[in-house]
C-alpha cells in the first residue's frame, strides 16, 4: 500500500510535473512537496480541492 508521499510522487511523475510546478499549483513551496514525498512532514496548508487531486 502506498503512503501519501508515494502517491504524491507517482501523481507528479505521471503528470510530468516538477516539484516546483506542483508546488506552484498547490500554493506551497517546492520544499514542502519534497518533504511530503519523503514523508518528513504531513500535508498542511493545502485546500480540500487540491488534496482531492492527489
Amino acid at each position: 500500500m502506498e503512503n501519501i508521499g508515494q502517491r504524491i510522487r507517482n501523481y507528479r511523475r505521471r503528470q510530468n510535473l516538477t516539484q516546483g510546478k506542483l508546488a506552484e499549483y498547490l500554493g506551497v513551496t517546492d520544499q514542502a512537496v519534497s518533504k511530503w514525498e519523503r514523508a518528513v512532514t504531513r500535508l498542511r496548508n493545502v485546500g480540500k480541492e487540491q488534496r482531492q487531486l492527489l
